[in-house]
């Protein structure tokens, strides 16, 4: 009798390390769960807050609901890109200089497949493009716009024929050929020459639409002019921007070829933020900044759409038009201020992102990234400015970046020498 206590706490001992067992046999992630709940709850009471589920399950229970969508073909990938902080920049400038990542778009890799999207989103509503008809869309682009129509027309059931000018990277057109479209290169040439690269596509859509002998209906998509352009912006990239911002935003900065992003998001977000700042970023040789900062395109001698000149003076591809077009003039007058970026500057900039972000894209960004940075030392440190990243570097490696050269190990340069060089200016 007087053993008993003894027995007892033996066996209540055994039985407790038996059940200890036992739970760690049909539970093996239990250990696991408390102290992952544990450490989890001491970083939050370290940071002042508290976990609203600090109970612990010993069973794994599926939530009602939790069902996710699909996406269904690539283009549904097309759009809702993450923004994120360029870091080397934002810490030079005391600014958040934030970039949407429009190279991480599902089709084509750039803002053009929004616009390709909504280019034949309304030709279908209109009747103007049939799937697997035979029906061609025909386009004049320098290569984004055809790299993002060829893969939306395969994945909507059309072909794609694109012409370009031949002084464009031949990354871009060996692209388009594996995706099945058919490429003409055209020499350079001035807005009013027939084989303008432009004009030239909208010929050949009207010539194929007029042939009974072939199959289905050529159309012009017409980038330049198609005012679902922009609206693909004023629909998408503008609210994503205002709501991956939270509504707070000082400054937009863009380039414009067809104007269509740089319209399209000033209307949305002069909508929402009256007092924000719309900056054009404007390759050497264009147009657009003098239209923007004096009212006139080039000068008063000359008049405007009548000019008889090559492309723009520039190895920046994509930005950059020595005319008006109506996806400009959408949003024209709610631009507040143009940045004129020099060829090496780009170049330089470019090389820096590599450098000090590891951040590969193409020359249009590297524009973009310029005048962010002047716009940032313009309004003074705090502000929050967004600018686009438009596409990879990997298409502008015959051409740009064998200009810009590999950085190697370099981790030095200034950005005073990037944005201020001695041999450039904003005139």
């Amino acid at each position: 009798m007087e053993n008993r206590p003894k027995l007892y706490a033996t066996a209540a001992f055994v039985t407790g390390i038996l059940l200890t067992l036992g739970y760690k046999d049909f539970y093996p992630d239990l250990e696991w769960r408390f102290w992952g709940r544990r450490a989890e709850s001491t970083t939050l009471a370290d940071a002042g807050l508290h976990n609203s589920d600090d109970h612990i399950n010993l069973e794994d229970h599926e939530r009602d609901g939790d069902v996710v969508e699909v996406p269904e073909g690539i283009e549904a990938c097309i759009g809702n890109t993450p923004l994120f902080k360029i870091k080397s920049l934002s810490e030079e400038t005391g600014c958040d200089i934030l970039a949407k990542a429009e190279f991480l778009n599902g089709g084509g890799g750039s803002p053009k497949d929004r616009v390709a999207l909504s280019i034949i989103n309304l030709a279908e509503e209109q009747g103007l493009l049939k799937p697997q008809s035979g029906d061609t869309i025909y386009e004049g682009t320098v290569g984004s716009t055809g790299i993002s129509l060829a893969t939306v027309c395969r994945a909507r059931g059309y072909l794609a024929y694109i012409c370009m000018p031949s002084d464009q990277s031949f990354e871009k057109s060996s692209l388009l050929l594996t995706l099945g479209a058919t490429v003409e290169r055209v020499p350079p040439a001035p807005i009013v020459d027939p084989m303008h690269f432009v004009n030239r596509a909208r010929t050949l859509a009207a010539e194929h639409t007029a042939d009974p002998n072939r199959p289905g209906r050529g159309y012009f998509a017409d980038q330049f002019e198609n005012e679902a352009n922009w609206q693909a912006h004023y629909n998408g990239t503008g609210p994503e921007i205002f709501r991956q911002c939270g509504g707070k935003l000082d400054a937009f900065v863009a380039g414009a070829g067809t104007g269509g992003t740089i319209a399209g998001v000033a209307r949305y977000l002069k909508s929402r933020l009256p007092r924000v700042r719309i900056v054009l970023a404007d390759p050497q040789g264009s147009g657009l900044y003098n239209r923007i900062k004096y009212g006139v395109m080039f000068n008063t001698k000359e008049k405007e759409g009548t000019r008889r000149r090559s492309q723009v003076d520039t190895i920046v591809e994509g930005i950059g038009i020595n005319r008006m077009t109506a996806n400009f003039e959408a949003g024209s007058e709610l631009i507040d201020d143009a940045v004129k970026v020099e060829d090496e500057q780009a170049l330089a900039m470019a090389r820096w992102l590599v450098e000090k972000d590891g951040i590969f894209v193409g020359s249009s960004s590297a524009v973009n990234c310029i005048a962010a940075v002047k716009t940032a030392r313009g309004i003074g440190p705090g502000n929050r400015i967004v600018t686009i990243l438009c596409d990879s570097g990997t298409r502008h490696v015959s051409k740009f970046w064998a200009k810009a050269g590999n950085i190697g190990g370099k981790t030095g340069s200034k950005l005073e020498d990037i944005i201020s060089p001695k041999n450039t200016s904003d005139a």
